[in-house]
């Protein structure tokens, strides 16, 4: 047989050999991925099984006592703080376990799957979420300034709005993929992006005309004081995160920090004026729009809705803030003491 013959036979039989580990080794990984379902299926009803049992013991115990010892009531107060910190508990598994997506996400995605079952992949896609979220800030940034300063074409003024609209839109999917692995982002943070992308689909809308033209530069100026503050905020809570995480006490899709250490004080006292500025400015937009729709040429509808919207978005930022000031405070007031 000749030399290059026989090194093509002895070729082929390292791939085949290869071939057959790689047949091996995938079947091995189906059986794996099988078993895996069945552990995912027995975990999500126990799960179910252990919360409707606990909902029936909440119950009894409600109704024990009543009428019980002092004794028993201690008791039965034990076992339902240790039902609580089960629910904890429970909560944690079911974000390393496939769920339904919420309406939303329905609706959006359909029923496509998109629990992240690894810590690794968590982390990465949260990672990469702020990643897209100050990479567009600081695009939008430079939009507004450049729309504020240089260009003054109303199709510029429509492609920063557009930009608005997709940009707050992919945060409420990307945000509900992290509620559905276990982010603690609720409240009013919830909402907000909805009445960001209302507003700028709106903005999109208004015709370019009198009305438009008075209010376009002081939008444009709250557009890049905004960017500026959100590129502060980015910095601010992956600060705080990063360090959290480094010390083991945060979970690692936590969107905003809900627990409190002394030394997040020397950044959120920095934070908090540029924070209430951009809520009063949001204020002063709103007094504006409703003073325009005074106005004797006053027509088109965006600037009611336009206005509306921002009154919306100063009353739920400024006490969601003041809430968590306030929080912040009597958490940090409270730990010397108990000490």
């Amino acid at each position: 047989m000749p030399q290059g013959s026989a090194e093509v036979l002895e070729e082929w039989k390292c791939l085949k050999e290869e071939y057959q580990k790689l047949q091996e080794t995938h079947k091995l990984y189906l059986q794996k991925l099988d078993e895996v379902t069945k552990l995912q299926n027995n975990c999500s009803s126990s799960i179910s099984h252990q919360r409707k049992r606990q909902k029936d013991m909440s119950h009894l115990v409600k109704k024990c006592r009543k009428g019980s010892s002092e004794e028993d009531v201690k008791m039965l107060d034990e076992i339902k703080e240790k039902m609580m910190t089960q629910q904890n508990v429970f909560s944690e598994m079911e974000a390393f376990l496939p769920k339904k997506n919420g309406l939303y996400l329905s609706l959006v995605l359909g029923n496509v799957n998109v629990t992240l079952l690894t810590k690794q992949a968590k982390f990465a896609y949260k990672d990469e979420y702020e990643k897209f979220k100050l990479y567009l800030t600081v695009i939008m940034l430079l939009c507004s300034f450049t729309c504020y300063f240089f260009l003054n074409y109303r199709f510029l003024d429509a492609i920063l709005n557009f930009l608005l609209v997709w940009y707050y839109c992919t945060l409420t999917i990307r945000e509900s993929i992290l509620i559905t692995n276990g982010s603690r982002i609720k409240g009013w943070w919830v909402f907000h992006h909805y009445i960001s992308a209302f507003l700028s689909g709106v903005m999109l809308t208004w015709p370019d005309g009198k009305l438009y033209k008075i209010f376009r530069n002081q939008f444009l100026s709250y557009c890049l004081y905004q960017s500026f503050v959100q590129c502060l905020q980015c910095y601010y809570q992956s600060g705080c995160l990063y360090r959290l995480r480094a010390l083991g006490e945060r979970h690692n899709l936590d969107l905003t920090v809900e627990g409190f250490q002394s030394w997040m004080w020397k950044g959120l006292t920095f934070l908090l004026p540029f924070l209430f500025f951009g809520h009063f400015w949001q204020l002063f937009n709103a007094l504006t729009l409703f003073r325009m729709a005074q106005l004797p040429d006053f027509k088109e509808w965006q600037v009611m809705m336009c206005g509306s919207t921002f009154l919306v978005l100063f009353l739920g930022n400024f006490f969601t803030t003041v809430a968590v000031v306030r929080q912040k405070l009597k958490t940090r007031n409270q730990k010397p003491k108990s000490l």
